[in-house]
């Protein structure tokens, strides 16, 4: 993770489950609302995609934690280099402890999701749990940082940390919109701010390196990171639009078949009368 695509590959799999979320939980939500006009607002639906999910999720961990093993730089499963007396590739192995974990989180959700051996509010606790794991990684991960880099770190477990403990709430207050929503945010802003991290420390193209002592680079990456908050509401905003006029127009669409119907077998009921 010590270079740009390292920050781009985690940064990719936050940014493909909050773009996925920002899409099912508006679709959920509004499916609730009319369960006739819509397959997803069934339990069972929803049920299929959280198991489908929890599949994708555990792929993209196992995908993680072979890079960051079996890269050329990698540890390839050496935690300690008895030659050199010394912890091997120790940031390639926590980040590789975090990928672990959101695969775990991925496997409950197979179980709960596709048995009845598990509670299904386990899913949320074990998501909550991975979450928190990456932040207490990350935490101990910058100290001795030069001040940019560590800032653009701290910023980075604002939102780890308030995910997490939003996850958490899931567990009491499932299906509650406000936090789903709330999570989602939290999940897009982590994959984006990744990809601002990867820009920052490591400048795809040869482009000119960050001054990493200069306080105004850390007053404008402040900022940064609010804009990139307020792009994760209006990705939410778009995509909510989006998925409540489909699913309004679907409705119409299926009442004006049924008027329709309705119509015609009142024509047919009113000619065998006459007949």
């Amino acid at each position: 993770m010590g270079n740009f695509k390292g920050h781009a590959l985690p940064g990719s799999f936050f940014l493909l489950f909050g773009l996925w979320w920002s899409v099912k939980y508006p679709l959920k939500y509004v499916c609730r609302k009319n369960k006739n006009a819509c397959y997803f607002g069934s339990r069972a639906g929803f049920q299929r995609l959280e198991f489908i999910e929890g599949i994708v999720k555990a792929v993209f961990a196992l995908i993680g934690m072979i890079a960051e093993q079996f890269v050329p730089d990698g540890p390839h499963l050496k935690l300690y280099n008895y030659e050199e007396k010394h912890w091997d590739h120790l940031m390639n192995w926590q980040h590789a402890t975090m990928y672990l974990f959101y695969g775990i989180s991925g496997l409950v959700d197979i179980v709960a999701h596709g048995t009845n051996a598990l509670p299904v509010a386990l899913d949320r606790m074990m998501l909550s749990l991975a979450v928190f794991i990456e932040g207490f990684l990350f935490y101990y991960h910058i100290h001795g940082r030069d001040m940019l880099d560590f800032h653009v770190h701290q910023l980075l477990l604002v939102a780890i940390f308030g995910a997490a403990f939003c996850i958490f709430l899931e567990v009491f207050f499932r299906g509650s919109i406000v936090l789903e929503m709330l999570r989602t945010s939290l999940c897009i802003l982590q994959g984006s701010w990744l990809w601002q991290i990867g820009f920052v420390l490591y400048p795809p193209n040869g482009r000119l390196e960050w001054n990493q002592m200069d306080h105004n680079n850390m007053m404008f990456l402040t900022m940064c990171y609010c804009w990139h908050y307020a792009f994760a509401f209006l990705i939410l905003a778009v995509n909510y639009t989006i998925v409540s006029w489909v699913v309004r127009s679907k409705i119409k669409q299926a009442q004006s078949v049924e008027m329709g119907l309705l119509k015609t077998s009142e024509r047919d009921q009113e000619s065998e009368d006459e007949i």
